[in-house]
């Protein structure tokens, strides 16, 4: 599978382990892998953590393998602290889409008795209504509606970029990775981060242009980067842009 990453720094892989959130240590996350033969840590830039495992892995295993590289972890937060200082968690009243070049207003609508978070949205106007004090479902609810904006405006530039490079795809869906900013399965998938939307329209393209071209070079050989080339003479710098591009993700998203 091809795939354009985002960054992270990645302790190496050790031997086995777990599956369930590592108990008290806060901003954890346990995504099990049916491709991960070992258990391995990742540490994004805004602190969060990331446990990669193997299915079927125990909980006790988890915590056991969280503790024993405590030490590397709380190293590589303090160091990402310094680097870039953490930001406040803030609903947003406003979101601009750079990559589509559209602005949104944000309005919360409180409904006494609600359980969940619905959204409407109407021309530069996304309602956000329910139980809006509830910050974790207004985010849940923000991301289902970028989920549908990301459909409707990335399937078309998709369409006539693969007419362009002349490499075809069978279907495309739109996820909010955590580790990469598209993928391109062996069965014919493309795969794109609806983060894409807060980057520029230019990296956007890059993005596209990179997974439709591994239509014809599953890899990243110099044959692939001369493919990729033909149709995007800037890709070296838009691709090592990308390593850092994580900061213009709002932090309410959640994802970096």
């Amino acid at each position: 599978m091809g795939t354009v990453q985002s960054a992270a720094t990645q302790l190496p892989l050790f031997s086995d382990a777990n599956a369930d959130e590592p108990g008290s240590m806060s901003g954890f996350s346990v995504r099990e892998s049916g491709r991960a033969k070992r258990l391995s840590i990742k540490v994004y830039p805004r602190g969060r953590v990331e446990v990669i495992v193997p299915r079927r892995t125990r909980s006790a295993e988890v915590r056991e393998f969280v503790e024993a590289h405590s030490d590397w972890i709380r190293k590589a937060r303090e160091q990402f602290a310094a680097e870039h200082p953490p930001e406040p968690f803030v609903l947003p009243r406003t979101i601009r889409l750079e990559g589509i070049e559209r602005q949104f207003d944000v309005v919360y609508e409180p409904q006494a008795g609600a359980k969940t978070v619905r959204y409407r949205s109407s021309n530069r106007t996304v309602i956000l209504f329910g139980k809006t004090a509830d910050e974790s479902l207004c985010v849940t609810a923000l991301k289902r509606w970028l989920t549908g904006i990301a459909r409707k405006e990335y399937l078309p530039h998709l369409r006539s970029l693969s007419a362009l490079t002349n490499n075809s795809f069978k279907k495309m869906h739109v996820r909010g990775q955590r580790t990469c900013w598209g993928s391109h399965s062996s069965t014919g998938t493309i795969s794109l981060n609806y983060c894409l939307m807060f980057l520029d329209p230019a990296h956007l393209r890059y993005v596209m242009i990179h997974e439709l071209c591994h239509a014809k070079h599953m890899n990243h050989s110099q044959c692939f980067w001369r493919f990729v080339g033909q149709f995007e003479p800037n890709y070296k710098r838009l691709d090592k842009d990308l390593n850092s591009s994580w900061k213009k993700i709002p932090t309410w998203v959640g994802i970096y």
